[in-house]
């Protein structure tokens, strides 16, 4: 892997963890809004990221969004497989 491909990954996985702990930090704090704006925003800067869909799908089944919900874990699941969460959050909330 070129250096600059392995600086990418590493940047994106410091950024996807980053996100997931500011988010659940916001989500005790029911501070939902700033949760959506913050995964939107790596939603867009990373479009083929899992994570930011994993995290906005748990966001709106606290909401009582259930559609919105399983459209994201879906679209998580869909973009890694291999990434867990996201398929353990179907199963859990009925795919």
């Amino acid at each position: 892997m070129k250096r600059e491909s392995m600086q990418d990954w590493e940047r994106q996985r410091r950024s996807m963890a980053d996100l997931g702990d500011r988010v659940r930090g916001l989500l005790r704090k029911r501070r939902y809004e700033e949760c959506e704006e913050k995964i939107a925003r790596a939603m867009a800067e990373y479009p083929h990221a899992a994570q930011p869909h994993n995290l906005m799908g748990a966001l709106m089944e606290l909401e009582g969004d259930h559609p919105a919900a399983m459209r994201h874990f879906r679209a998580a699941w869909a973009l890694d497989p291999a990434y867990l969460p996201a398929r353990y959050n179907m199963e859990r909330t009925g795919s």
